[in-house]
């Protein structure tokens, strides 16, 4: 309770305040007594004194949310979109409880747009996409990466293959990747699909 010495309120004030015996919040100061503040009383004081209720022992206010910047380009689910440099276009919030769930990284990871078609129906155009820029080692099951090839970033499955990546499209009609040295930006993790 430095707060109300700060501000030069007795405790016995600020006890009759929130209608109670004035011996009441020298008691839960000194003794503990009671274990905690009610929670009317702890809001009541909270704004008295100008501090948050957790301060007052109240429950912690909500978890500060995940940031993930938001890139300047596409990765496109058709022929490729080219990007000179993954420039951040602002930043968006997602849950933390989510960016727990996936295991996400502050800085290694970042929110881009799929353009075309090639990945459908997982993937549609439009839909946002988590990438965690810290997985970029495919493995031997399929996943969805976001690609760079010959300079054009591309979303595509991608699994370690005889000697190098084999990257497909999920839509058959698409056509083929080109055969040339794929760099693996990162994994999707995650999908918001565009309003339709």
């Amino acid at each position: 309770m430095r707060a109300a010495g700060a501000r030069g309120i007795s405790l016995a004030a600020l006890s009759s305040a929130i209608r109670r015996n004035p011996a009441y919040l020298h008691q839960f100061v000194t003794r503990g007594s009671p274990r905690a503040l009610a929670e009317g009383d702890r809001r009541t004081l909270a704004a008295m004194l100008d501090v948050s209720e957790r301060a007052l022992g109240g429950p912690p206010g909500p978890e500060p949310a995940f940031v993930l910047p938001r890139l300047d380009v596409q990765a496109s689910a058709g022929p490729g979109a080219y990007a000179d440099s993954d420039l951040v276009l602002g930043v968006d919030a997602v849950d933390p409880t989510l960016a727990r769930a996936l295991k996400l990284t502050p800085g290694q990871a970042g929110l881009i747009t799929v353009r075309g078609d090639s990945m459908e129906p997982q993937l549609n155009d439009g839909d946002q996409l988590i990438v965690d820029t810290s997985d970029r080692r495919p493995g031997k099951t399929a996943r969805v990466y976001v690609i760079r090839v010959d300079g054009a970033l591309m979303v595509k499955r991608v699994r370690a293959g005889r000697g190098k990546l084999e990257v497909t499209s999920d839509n058959p009609d698409a056509p083929p990747v080109p055969d040339l040295a794929v760099e693996v930006v990162g994994r999707v993790v995650w999908r918001m699909g565009a309003p339709r």
